[in-house]
């Protein structure tokens, strides 16, 4: 991986299994944007004992195994803030069967709202009635199983849902992450 080449899911698989983590790869992305997105500062190599994901105590990343890391945080980080909006959830490729996608869709909503709590904004935070709908709704994402039928419908669904995860990571990045910043630096 080079430094400005995005760290693609299989690598990121890759990584948790050098690492003994028991999350996969959009779990782990999804806790990471999430932790990012509800306002808390990035602090690198804390940032899995940060996320309290299971089997850290155990871990001690070898320097490129933590360069790895540091390079991941840096990725969801400058995705979450780019404003041409280029965010989008780390999921598997296009070519993966469908059930393997979906089920990464809801670990990834599972890891956001894991982060998002870790991060410290709780119920008492002045998020908009959007960003507090994005989050039931992220829920919801995050408890489902889907049954598939129509292979063509169930690609669009997939898509949509996608689609909706990444404007709702956007979204509460901006309100939460993005409390410090002037308005006109906030997305709208």
């Amino acid at each position: 991986m080079s430094a400005n080449e995005p760290l693609s899911h299989d690598q990121l698989d890759a990584l948790i299994v050098r690492l003994r983590l028991g999350v996969d790869a959009s779990e782990l992305h999804g806790s990471l944007c999430g932790y990012l997105a509800g306002g808390a500062s990035s602090n690198g190599g804390k940032l899995l004992a940060a996320l309290e994901l299971e089997g850290v105590e155990d871990v001690a990343p070898s320097p490129a195994d933590q360069a790895t890391l540091d390079a991941l945080l840096r990725q969801c980080r400058e995705a979450l803030a780019d404003p041409d909006l280029g965010f989008e959830p780390l999921l598997p490729d296009g070519d993966r069967p469908l059930d393997e996608r979906a089920e990464a869709v809801v670990d990834w909503c599972r890891g956001f709202l894991g982060g998002f709590g870790l991060a410290g904004t709780g119920p008492h935070a002045k998020l908009s009635d959007d960003a507090q709908e994005v989050l039931r709704d992220f829920g919801t994402v995050a408890a489902s199983s889907f049954d598939f039928g129509d292979s063509a419908e169930d690609e669009d669904a997939l898509i949509e849902v996608q689609e909706f995860l990444r404007v709702g990571a956007l979204l509460l990045y901006t309100e939460s992450a993005g409390r410090g910043q002037s308005g006109s630096d906030r997305l709208h």
